[in-house]
């Protein structure tokens, strides 16, 4: 077989397929597990990947992926970069790990569902070689924190993050673990490898990877481009289940499973990656707003995908686009208000300048956000910084498990979104959020916020200091603080600077 080319024999080396004498298929192959939609096991045997690769093939890529990262970071360590990097950009570090690290670990299960589960050999043989990236993924990513644990303790919580009950990782968990961990493989796949992955891992993985280089941090941009092409190959598991599911009349339940997916990952990338993009990298090293990303990697390039699948746009698309202009922007000034409670240092890094940047890019954003950094940038030049810290905990959505926020300012659009289910009242921070849960009520009823767990008395005492010690803060690390010590704020005393950028203000 060495000596053949690959398509002599791929077919029939992936192909393994049989029929079961000694055990009935739905005893081998569960429903709940393999296949809720009764396709077919015939179906399943066309399951043709996009991405064609032979385990010697996957070896010998993966190896030089590898060395061509830790080679890089090897040749870097010396250097003084992260002592001298901007403390926002290593602030994007932090959050990044934390929040990405033991995510790819938990991808392994997603994977080796499917490589027990899924009927289609095929999907089978793809799903090992991504259960063997998530774990690769997953070891790098906590390799190389590591060495940044003795410059900032806030490292360390690339390992603690998913294992603590802070609020942000706990909105973490409650996605990914519905979209990846609570499925059947078809499922699993469709909303992992397709709306998570071909959907949005992009603007991740390449946007982050790009601002990096420009950071001159070469190490992290190599790391991530390293993970990316990992990604763009196992992603592609999804087109397939989809081009089979609508080929046998389950349109209605994969248009479900990608808009639900699709949401509930966008509202946690959106913070992820929108407020470092638009508010942490310098402005001088910005390559594009988030807003520019998501136009022509989800916009345009996702949009396109679905149609050709047969499916359609997210019935909530216009919402969405409203989102992509508002979201990360809301989180933006919350995650700063109550950056006492986090793992990372955000920062304001509003002045002037960079105003006039969000301005440009989001027509409007004086009149909105603007107006909320005015009162913060007032207080704290008149001396007064901890009236720019907030008290307590914001009202939570009950599904994406993120402060309930929207538009202020002279466009009021803050509103919560609220459901009464078997004597317990929920609160939404959308539509779309409430339209999950009300698609299937037992699977969310029963999870509590971060709020919900200070007043029903699994926090307690219910005091600030131990709501930090309850997630985290203080005990894995100090909490956050402005990345930068509110150095931005003195851009306002320059001559001829104002707080307000919009004409006639």
């Amino acid at each position: 077989m060495p000596l053949l080319e690959r398509s002599a024999w791929y077919d029939i080396a992936r192909d393994t397929n049989w029929t079961p004498k000694y055990v009935e298929v739905d005893e081998l192959f569960p429903p709940d597990q393999s296949d809720p939609y009764g396709i077919p096991v015939a179906e399943w045997e066309t399951f043709d990947e996009p991405y064609k690769v032979s385990y010697r093939e996957y070896v010998s890529v993966q190896r030089e992926k590898d060395a061509g990262a830790y080679s890089v970071k090897a040749a870097l360590a010396r250097s003084s970069y992260y002592e001298d990097a901007d403390p926002a950009y290593l602030s994007m570090l932090k959050l990044h790990y934390g929040a990405i690290a033991l995510s790819e670990y938990a991808a392994c299960q997603s994977d080796a569902r499917m490589t027990r589960f899924s009927k289609a050999p095929g999907m089978r043989n793809m799903a090992t070689f991504g259960m063997l990236d998530e774990l690769r993924h997953g070891q790098i990513q906590l390799y190389f924190p590591h060495q940044l644990v003795s410059l900032d303790r806030q490292f360390d919580w690339a390992h603690q993050a998913h294992h603590s009950k802070n609020w942000a990782a706990i909105a973490g968990r409650h996605a990914l673990d519905d979209v990846m961990m609570t499925r059947d493989a078809v499922t699993t796949s469709v909303m992992l490898n397709f709306a998570f992955e071909t959907g949005l891992t992009n603007i991740q993985m390449i946007g982050l990877s790009a601002d990096a280089a420009n950071m001159g941090d070469f190490t992290f941009s190599n790391l991530i481009t390293s993970i990316q092409s990992d990604e763009a190959r196992h992603a592609q598991i999804g087109t397939p289940v989809l081009e089979i599911m609508v080929r046998n009349g389950r349109k209605a339940e994969a248009q479900q499973a990608v808009d639900i997916a699709f949401w509930r990952i966008h509202r946690i990338f959106a913070i992820l990656t929108g407020i470092p993009m638009d508010y942490w990298i310098p402005l001088e090293k910005r390559d594009r707003s988030f807003k520019e990303y998501m136009t022509e990697f989800v916009g345009e390039q996702f949009e396109r995908q679905l149609l050709d699948l047969g499916l359609e746009r997210p019935w909530y698309w216009d919402i969405f686009l409203e989102d992509v202009e508002t979201h990360h922007h809301c989180q933006a000034a919350a995650t700063w208000a109550w950056r006492n409670t986090l793992w990372w240092n955000p920062t304001g890094n509003v002045g002037p300048r960079e105003r006039a940047w969000l301005e440009e890019k989001y027509p409007g954003w004086n009149d909105t956000f603007g107006m909320y950094w005015d009162v913060m940038i007032e207080n704290i030049r008149a001396g007064h910084p901890e009236k720019s810290e907030a008290v307590g905990m914001p009202a939570m959505c009950n599904m994406c498990q993120i402060p309930i926020s929207n538009k202020g300012g002279t466009v009021w659009q803050a509103r919560a979104y609220q459901l009464e289910y078997e004597g317990r009242l929920y609160s939404f921070c959308s539509t779309v959020c409430k339209w999950i849960f009300e698609l299937e009520p037992s699977r969310y009823k029963t999870f509590n916020t971060i709020a919900d767990r200070m007043y029903n008395g699994e926090i307690s005492p219910n005091t600030p200091e131990s709501i930090l010690q309850y997630m985290g803060s203080g005990v894995i690390s100090q909490g956050g603080r402005d990345a930068h010590d509110l150095a931005w704020v003195r851009a306002y005393d320059e001559p001829g600077a104002t707080p307000r950028l919009v004409a006639g203000s």
